[in-house]
């Protein structure tokens, strides 16, 4: 078990980027300076505490938690992404919480962390929230917790523990909550982070709302990022993720709004069409585990990139929290289009000189898998609209797609392009794919046909 917790750690660890060691002091933060806070409160697991209050502090100013990690550590989240430059700019205060247990990774799988005032992690990280906001005129509508890897999955528990006091979320690369609970105190999860557990919406929702019964109020907003080729925790995760945020706001599985805000993301937004959706999910289609951290769109996401920030007030002894709403959003990205019949465009004809190639690649478990297309025109003439037509296998069924269009779900599948991947220059390739549902057979397709053709398959 210790060699998988150090492989796992490892591998978590890609993510990370320059890690500094930061300033260390006892005394509370000073204007544009990371600064350690000790004895902020109860803190049953030993976190450390840093702070980053920017120079110009905006009248009621938001907070951000940032969470690193796993290996990694507050300091290194505070120099290797960019929350605390977009600080300086829209004068919010962002907490690092950091682990100092040997993996340093989140407790996101015991029984204590996964219930409302439990203890360990998430205990220790509402200690930190609780400062700040005792110091500072903190505005407690705009409150958000941001991390990757297992700093993502310690955004999904704390979303799900503490709905009354964090707005939303941006988890980069995690696991829905509850995914990751273990029994004898092991902190590696195998199913969760090979994507092999897979649940109806409801009982996603039904984990999160059992730990912390009898709350009835407004669920924060979610982000969620994931690459399609994730190794560390794997791509499944991500439409988990989608049905469990999905299923606490009582929305349907069926995006609202469907985008590319850069070649190879494909965003929806569910519940909204605009910038303030309650749920937001981007697929980054080809990338690892080591994923970019978009900061700049998690801000956004929040509403926390409010220009103009006043001086920094003065401490003050006690919370003075005003409820104002997040502003107004610009257009965000977008998630991978979920499977269903679309109104097929025109038909597109096959060019004089055209060829086409095709690489499929599974992996499977238990009872799904996810399959990978990648679509080369192999002509001397650009493909203008596609239709990929393929046979699944018996037993297999798709639950969830990007960067295509299927109808139906089992049997002859037409995939269909969308606005962003229509045409297939010569010599070039597109990349689809899918989720399914299989049962017991994970073959590929036997043969594939774009726009009417045949295509070799690679």
């Amino acid at each position: 078990m210790k060699k998988t917790i150090r492989l796992w750690c490892a591998a978590l660890a890609a993510v990370a980027l320059t890690a500094l060691t930061a300033l260390s002091v006892s005394s509370p933060a000073s204007a544009a300076t990371l600064t350690e806070v000790t004895n902020f409160g109860t803190n049953p697991s030993n976190l450390r505490m840093h702070l980053y209050v920017p120079d110009r502090v905006a009248p009621r100013p938001g907070i951000l938690v940032v969470v690193h990690y796993c290996t990694g550590s507050g300091p290194a989240m505070h120099t290797g992404t960019q929350f605390a430059s977009l600080a300086d700019q829209y004068g919010y205060i962002v907490i690092y919480p950091s682990v100092t247990r040997s993996s340093k990774c989140f407790d996101v799988y015991s029984a204590q962390a996964l219930r409302r005032g439990g203890g360990s992690d998430p205990v220790g990280i509402m200690s930190m929230v609780d400062y700040v906001r005792a110091r500072y005129p903190v505005d407690s509508a705009r409150i958000f917790a941001t991390g990757t890897s297992s700093g993502a999955m310690m955004t999904n528990v704390l979303l799900g523990l503490y709905p009354d006091v964090f707005a939303g979320g941006a988890a980069f690369a995690g696991v829905p909550f509850g995914c990751f609970a273990t029994t004898g105190g092991s902190e590696w999860n195998s199913e969760c982070a090979n994507g092999q557990i897979i649940r109806t919406p409801q009982q996603w929702g039904d984990l999160v709302r059992n730990a912390y019964p009898g709350y009835n109020g407004p669920r924060p907003r979610m982000q969620i990022w994931h690459g399609t080729n994730d190794d560390t925790l794997r791509y499944p995760n991500f439409g988990e993720q989608v049905k469990q945020w999905t299923n606490l706001h009582g929305l349907s599985q069926t995006p609202t709004f469907t985008d590319s805000p850069q070649a190879g993301y494909t965003r929806t937004r569910y519940g909204s069409s605009g910038g303030n959706a309650p749920v937001e999910a981007i697929s980054m289609q080809g990338v690892s585990h080591n994923l970019p951290v978009d900061a700049a769109q998690a801000v956004r996401f929040f509403g926390l990139n409010v220009t103009n920030p006043t001086p920094s007030p003065t401490a003050t002894s006690s919370p003075s929290p005003t409820v104002s709403p997040s502003p107004t959003v610009s257009p965000s990205p977008t998630v991978s289009p979920t499977v269903g019949p679309t109104t097929p465009p025109p038909s597109p004809t096959v060019p004089p000189g055209a060829g086409c190639q095709i690489r499929y690649e599974v992996n499977a478990w238990n009872t799904g898998l996810t399959a990978s297309v990648t679509i080369t025109n192999t002509g001397s003439t650009a493909v203008n609209g596609w239709s990929l037509a393929f046979t699944l296998p018996a037993g297999q069924s798709i639950t969830n797609g990007w960067n295509a269009t299927y109808s139906p779900t089992s049997g002859a599948v037409t995939a269909r392009n969308v606005s962003y991947n229509g045409t297939i220059a010569p010599k070039t390739s597109t990349t689809i794919g899918f989720q399914a549902n299989h049962s017991g057979n994970t073959d590929r397709p036997a043969s594939f046909t774009l726009n009417g053709m045949f295509c070799s398959i690679n």
